[in-house]
């Protein structure tokens, strides 16, 4: 028994791994695809990708929303979760990294259940909102652009049905929103929306210590 979380050494990090992980071949094949590239730090660990598959599973999702898809391990995770009649809305604007995703998608043949939209994301959503989608979605995973967190939260509320989750990956950023004197705008805009989550009574909270800090927000 304890009053804090275990500190994750390497060791302890390989233990958790090899007996939890069940991440499948072509996730696997995915993650080491993006290793190879400079940007290879904003791909999730397959913990989380494993840990958001049960989510969608516990949720019943049909309906699911990725902000921010990179070469697209987190829809492809979520996407072999989901029912063959599920759909992931993916939203990015870099077309060489979701190239890479789509490759990846088709070679899991879950394609038909990931409809990419490469535009700013904040468009989509207010598109989505404003077609009548409002309250109809079960789970939304937001990584992206960090200075535009706070307005897909708000977007991403609307979007989901009640009972739904919302999951904000990187609010822990690599321990910089504890450190006060870290006044760059991304840490900035984190923190504050951090702090703003702790008094939003329109969820339940609960932010863990996954991967850099990920938010579970129930809708209420």
């Amino acid at each position: 028994m304890s009053d804090t979380t275990l500190n994750l050494t390497d060791s302890v990090y390989h233990y958790l791994q090899i007996n939890s992980l069940r991440e499948s071949e072509i996730l696997n094949q995915l993650r080491l695809q993006t290793h190879k590239m400079s940007m290879a730090q904003m791909q999730i660990s397959p913990e989380q990708g494993q840990f958001m598959q049960l989510l969608i599973e516990l949720l019943n999702a049909k309906k699911t929303l990725d902000i921010g898809v990179f070469t697209g391990y987190s829809a492809l995770a979520v996407a072999l979760a989901l029912p063959d009649n599920g759909k992931v809305i993916g939203c990015d604007i870099n077309g060489e990294w979701t190239k890479i995703a789509r490759q990846f998608w088709d070679k899991a043949s879950v394609a038909h259940k990931i409809d990419l939209r490469l535009a700013p994301a904040i468009e989509t959503l207010q598109i989505l909102i404003d077609s009548g989608e409002a309250g109809t979605f079960d789970f939304a995973f937001i990584d992206a652009d960090k200075v535009n967190y706070p307005t897909y939260y708000e977007q991403c509320l609307k979007l989901l049905r009640q009972g739904g989750l919302i999951a904000i990956d990187n609010v822990l950023w690599s321990g910089k929103v504890a450190d006060p004197s870290i006044q760059d705008k991304d840490t900035v805009v984190i923190r504050e929306l951090n702090a703003k989550l702790h008094q939003d009574e329109r969820v339940t909270l609960s932010m863990l210590p996954i991967g850099d800090g990920l938010t579970l927000a129930r809708k209420r």
